[in-house]
């Protein structure tokens, strides 16, 4: 995909955030394949930037390719030859270098060099400080591991904590973008793109290569050698050290235990013992813990459920890891066939929900309504279900609505 789609409001921080008199440090991070690299490669195509890939090797291999960055970046044959021990070095050769604008330094993949070297946040925390932050320069410090990039750059107890000027954390794109996508396919075709793609923009490059939705899958899911076959399972390995305990929880959850007793009562284990797999897996963006609309402490409400907000992971358990046994002996066709049968049924009507929320904040900020609502989700109780309620700050006024795919 060459055009640049959605991201305005991300970009426009960047652009902010580099117009800002003095430094500025930036902390970008999301999950993989969530369109990081590319929204940074589009904001400094026209500005002067260093931009500095991080690897899962030493922080002494790291800092020589970073120094190599460094000498080309500055036109230094001194640094080129330099035996450097030290990123300080690096940093004050940077910053002594005159520019005709303000120079931009990213390091992508920044929690790699911390893992390696869990000193080094406090090492670039001096770095900031002495030599960055009385200068004219912008930093960009970016991360896909979310719980890492949290805990070396955002958290309390980080050395850097309170040194960002500014945080963004990159979600999916919203389905009201998948037109420019999909600019020859129908408002139902991009829902059902939308309804397993889910907005990761490297998945939506990958199907808009197929004709439909059925030979996107094909070739993308259901083939052994295919981008997406497993992905699930290398999200989740680069995020947390039991896999198999968060897949267990997950696929609970898609075998359609959705209140926490009964996910626990589906893995025979205590409901207390599943908190921090649940929490986990919200913070990375997999599950949503969903209450009534109508309840004014979510947190501590007890009709609290579960269930799989990623599109794509919530697709993968229901139809790919079931079937994976006709996968890997070579009859995906028969997994096929099931998908032709009760995609919409099982999943994209679900998904189609969510979408039709979307669309109604979408209509609440063109003051399409007689009044502007604050909440909106789903409503039930032991006898009802609703699946659009929106309520107003004073709660006297509602939208309620019936979604059918």
């Amino acid at each position: 995909m060459e055009k640049f789609i959605d991201r305005e409001m991300e970009m426009d921080t960047l652009q902010s955030e580099y117009e800002r008199n003095g430094s500025a440090l930036v902390i970008l991070y999301g999950r993989r394949r969530v369109g990081k690299t590319t929204l940074i490669s589009e904001f400094i195509k026209d500005k002067n930037a260093l931009f500095f890939l991080a690897s899962e090797e030493s922080e002494a291999q790291n800092r020589l390719a970073f120094k190599d960055k460094a000498a080309e970046f500055v036109d230094s044959d001194l640094l080129r030859a330099a035996e450097v021990k030290n990123w300080d070095v690096i940093f004050k050769a940077i910053m002594d270098t005159p520019f005709d604008k303000k120079p931009v330094i990213v390091i992508d993949e920044f929690q790699y060099i911390g893992k390696s070297n869990p000193a080094f946040p406090s090492i670039f925390q001096r770095i900031w400080e002495e030599i960055l932050k009385d200068r004219q320069v912008m930093v960009i410090l970016c991360g896909s591991l979310i719980s890492m990039m949290e805990s070396q750059t955002l958290a309390y107890s980080s050395p850097l904590y309170g040194r960002r000027t500014a945080q963004i954390r990159l979600t999916q794109i919203p389905f009201r973008y998948y037109a420019e996508f999909f600019p020859r396919k129908s408002r139902r075709e991009c829902i059902e793109m939308y309804a397993v793609t889910g907005g990761v923009p490297k998945y939506i490059e990958l199907f808009s290569e197929s004709k439909d939705i059925y030979t996107a899958i094909g070739r993308n899911v259901l083939n052994r050698s295919g981008y997406l076959y497993d992905e699930p399972n290398f999200l989740l390995q680069q995020e947390v050290s039991e896999v198999g305990s968060y897949f267990s929880v997950i696929r609970a959850i898609a075998a359609g235990n959705s209140k926490l007793s009964t996910i626990a009562s589906a893995l025979e284990v205590k409901a207390t013992s599943l908190s921090k797999y649940l929490q986990t897996l919200i913070d990375l963006d997999i599950l949503e813990r969903e209450v009534p609309v109508t309840e004014e402490n979510p947190a501590k409400s007890k009709k609290g459920l579960y269930k799989i907000e990623d599109n794509y992971i919530r697709f993968w358990f229901a139809f790919v890891y079931p079937n994976r046994s006709f996968i890997e002996s070579g009859n995906s066709g028969i997994v096929m066939d099931k998908i032709r049968k009760s995609l919409i049924v099982r999943h994209t009507a679900y998904v189609y929900e969510d979408v039709c929320r979307e669309r109604m904040w979408e209509l609440n900020a063109e003051d399409r309504w007689p009044f502007h609502f604050s909440k909106i989700g789903r409503w039930w109780d032991a006898h009802d279900e609703i699946d659009v309620a929106a309520i107003d700050p004073e709660g006297k006024n509602l939208i309620l609505g019936a979604v059918s795919y």
